[in-house]
């Protein structure tokens, strides 16, 4: 069983990221605890609003071998080869040299010693560089191929000259290393005046950083079309909520009709003491009709499926995966034993009262087998703590220090933490469900997530 990986995404996000075999399934189950002292709840934050504008599912073709080109040239010539499989043939190699290079770009900046960082610059030009070339020998005379073929390399172009610029300014400077720096800063002005050459941007959108960004960020779902699965989301509660809804109203005005038609039968003429107790008849209902809906309907959905992605092939429209997912508001009595044993682990001071919330994702890949060159696909789930933030005080204060007769102060930010466990469960081969679980410490501001740290982790095996 692969282990699923969490990282960092964006200042205020995290993605958690597994990958599947054909006709294999899996589960993950994700416990938050989020300190009640930041107020989410139910009915503060409710778990409809948080899933459908916080958590994004992503899903595409997956291969460890991101140093290799998964489509050789031969793929991706127009002499050689089928026109329908060119444009899917083209994106497969696009996905995974962008893949490659963000993944090696984030490797060396993680170096801290100087050499061995452009060391890895240089050898990281030289892929590059290959790579490029292999793409831009095979240009197609076909018009409708043309197109194709430009989006791609305009945009791989682009971002090559944009990942090593990222790498220049954020990665160690030593004047002794001036010679490694030029070799990046030319391959940088390489491609850009290669874009010049080939006309691929106007004058106009180049001179508009926003337009330049928003137009490579269309040209790169484009180049993931036939790569990137299509999403496809159902509710599943949307029939039974229907039905729920319509069985309490028509309960609560057969009681209110019965009400009001003793009381007719009680009043021999309308009266104004008839008419106000018909409004007060009618104002307890809608006071109650809500409320009551609104309980009887998470007590009829706790446990249930909420909703379903459905994963599409874009070329040949075939379907790849299934997730089926929850996402709820628990108490602790609902916690399993392994997950309440993990948060125990924290130190004592840490054990706050928490509001817990679960979410879960069955995935389950029905293809039987995938295009040339892959084995597996990857599931991505993105989630945004944006929606944390309104809940969080500001940090507001000032740190007081002696220094001898001097007193100094600093500002400090108030910082939260929220502690995530982790729970995957695979069936194995062997008609066994294998278990791994690990607990992560999530610190954030205001602006941003500071820090995840993973802790203990814990695996066993369990007979089916």
């Amino acid at each position: 069983m692969k282990k699923v990986s969490l990282v960092q995404d964006e200042n205020l996000s995290f993605k958690i990221s597994q990958q599947l075999s054909a006709k294999t399934s899996q589960r993950l189950d994700l416990y938050f605890s989020i300190p009640e002292e930041m107020g989410i709840n139910a009915i503060t934050l409710s778990e409809e609003n948080y899933f459908h504008s916080s958590i994004k599912s992503h899903s595409a073709y997956y291969s460890q071998q991101i140093h290799l080109p998964l489509v050789r040239s031969r793929f991706i010539s127009q002499k050689k080869g089928e026109k329908s499989d060119y444009r899917s043939n083209l994106n497969l190699f696009s996905y995974q040299f962008r893949v490659a290079l963000e993944t090696d770009i984030k490797q060396a900046l993680q170096e801290s010693d100087i050499d061995t960082f452009y060391q890895h610059a240089l050898e990281l030009v030289d892929q590059t560089q290959t790579l490029l070339k292999k793409l831009r020998r095979y240009t197609p005379s076909d018009q409708k191929l043309s197109s194709y073929f430009e989006n791609v390399d305009n945009y791989l172009s682009w971002y090559t000259e944009q990942s090593f610029l990222n790498l220049l300014a954020n990665g160690p400077k030593s004047s002794e290393q001036s010679e490694p720096r030029d070799v990046l800063f030319s391959l940088c002005r390489q491609e850009n005046q290669y874009r010049e050459t080939q006309q691929y941007n106007s004058n106009i959108t180049l001179a508009d950083p926003n337009r330049i960004t928003n137009k490579m960020r269309l040209l790169q779902r484009l180049s993931e079309y036939g790569v990137v699965f299509k999403r496809k989301t159902h509710d599943l509660d949307a029939h039974l909520r229907r039905l729920v809804r319509g069985g309490i109203t028509a309960i609560i005005m057969a009681f209110v009709m019965s009400i009001v038609l003793n009381a007719r039968s009680a009043f021999t003429e309308v009266t104004l003491v008839l008419i106000t107790f018909l409004g007060v008849i009618y104002g307890i209902r809608e006071i109650f009709k809500d409320d009551l809906t609104r309980y009887i309907w998470r007590a009829i959905q706790r446990g249930r499926p909420k909703w379903q992605h459905v994963f599409t092939d874009s070329l040949s429209k075939e379907k790849i995966s299934i997730q089926t997912l929850w996402l709820e508001y628990i108490s602790k009595k609902d916690l399993p034993d392994n997950v309440d044993k993990h948060l125990q682990k924290r130190r004592q001071q840490n054990k706050q009262a928490a509001q817990l919330l679960h979410f879960r994702c069955n995935a389950k890949v029905i293809a039987k087998t995938f295009k040339p060159g892959f084995k597996e696909i990857q599931h991505q789930t993105f989630f945004n703590l944006t929606p944390f933030v309104r809940f969080m005080k500001k940090g507001e204060g000032r740190l007081f220090s002696l220094d001898g007769n001097k007193i100094s102060n600093q500002g400090v930010e108030r910082r939260y933490q929220i502690n995530l466990v982790v729970v995957q469960e695979f069936n194995s081969d062997n008609k066994k469900t294998q278990q791994y679980l690990q607990r992560f410490k999530i610190t954030m501001n205001r602006s941003k997530i500071i820090n995840i740290e993973g802790m203990e982790s814990e695996q066993n095996f369990e007979n089916c």
